[in-house]
C-alpha cells in the first residue's frame, strides 16, 4: 500500500502548499512515484502549483520529474447510501484510484476545518504540520499562558489530530507520525524564536510529535509559484550557479526531507 502523507493545519499563511509541493517534488526525482490531492476545494494552491509547472514546461519544453496530480471525482447521488457523506466517498475513491501506481500519497489540507480534512487527517501514515514562527499560530497546537511559557490546555487542532489517532488504532492501522515544522523563519535568533523553540519542545513531549526544520523565510517561494519550480528545479532551468540564500534553501529541504524518515527514501540530492 502506498504511504499517505498529510500536510495539515487548521490556519492559513504556513506554508502548506510550498512544503507539500516540495517534498513531493524532491520524492519525484528521487525516482520514486507520488500521487497528490489538493483537499483546499476552494483556493486549491497546490493543484495551481502543478498547473503553472505543466504549463511552464509545456512553453520551455522542458520535462522534469513531476508527480501525478488528480483532483478529486465527482460522486452520484445513487453511490450514496442513507447517512453516508459525499466528501468521504470523494476521497475515498481518489486515494484508491491513485494507490496502485503510487509509493506515496501526498494530500494538502486547506487551513480550515472540514470534513474532508478531518478525513485525510485519519488516513495519514506521516502528517507534516507547517508552523509559523509565532505564538499566534502556537495557539493552533496549544493554548499558553501570559508568560509565553505554560502550556494550559491542547487546540481543537490537537484534539482532531487525537481523534484521527483513535480511529486508526480503532481500525488497526500503526499510528500516525506527527512531524512539526517549524517554517518561515526569520535569520535573526531573537526572545520570541527562543521562547517558541523551548515552547513546541515541551509541547512534543506533552501530545506526542516530532519537530523538524522547515525552511527560512525567502522570496525564492514567491518567485516559484508562478511557473510552478521547487528549489530542485533550479539547475534545470539553466540556473548554472545558486546564490547564497538559494544554496541554504536547499539544504533546508534536504535537512527537512531527511528528518521526515519516510519509509524507503534515502537523501540524495
Amino acid at each position: 500500500m502506498a504511504h499517505i502523507i498529510v500536510v495539515g493545519n487548521e490556519k492559513g499563511g504556513a506554508g502548506k502548499s510550498t512544503v507539500a509541493m516540495h517534498v513531493a517534488t524532491a520524492l519525484a526525482r528521487m525516482g520514486h512515484k507520488i500521487g497528490c490531492l489538493d483537499l483546499d476545494l476552494r483556493q486549491k494552491s497546490l493543484a495551481r502549483y502543478f498547473t503553472n509547472r505543466r504549463a511552464f514546461m509545456a512553453d520551455q519544453g522542458l520535462d522534469l520529474p513531476t508527480p501525478s496530480y488528480v483532483d478529486l471525482p465527482e460522486i452520484s447521488k445513487e453511490e450514496i447510501g442513507p447517512g453516508e457523506n459525499v466528501f468521504d466517498h470523494r476521497l475515498s475513491a481518489a486515494v484508491a484510484g491513485l494507490e496502485p501506481e503510487s509509493d506515496f500519497i501526498l494530500i494538502d489540507c486547506p487551513g480550515s476545518h472540514t470534513r474532508l480534512s478531518q478525513v485525510a487527517h485519519s488516513l495519514a501514515d506521516t502528517l507534516i504540520t507547517p508552523l509559523n514562527d509565532s505564538f499566534i499560530d502556537f495557539d493552533l497546537l496549544a493554548h499558553i499562558g501570559t508568560d509565553g511559557e505554560t502550556i494550559t490546555g491542547p487546540s481543537i487542532y490537537s484534539e482532531m489530530v487525537w481523534n484521527a489517532r483513535q480511529l486508526r488504532a480503532q481500525a488497526g492501522l500503526a499510528p500516525i507520525d506527527w512531524v512539526v515544522i517549524r517554517n518561515r523563519l526569520g535569520a535573526q535568533n531573537m526572545v520570541n524564536k527562543q521562547k517558541m523553540e523551548a515552547a513546541v519542545a515541551k509541547l512534543s513531549r506533552r501530545i506526542g510529535f516530532r519537530t523538524a526544520p522547515g525552511f527560512n523565510e525567502r522570496v525564492i517561494f514567491r518567485e516559484l509559484f508562478p511557473r510552478g519550480l521547487t528549489l530542485l528545479d533550479l539547475r534545470d532551468i539553466g540556473v548554472e550557479r545558486l546564490n547564497i540564500s538559494n544554496v541554504a534553501a536547499r539544504q533546508e529541504m534536504r535537512d527537512m526531507i531527511k528528518a521526515l524518515n519516510l519509509p524507503g527514501v534515502s537523501v540524495d540530492f
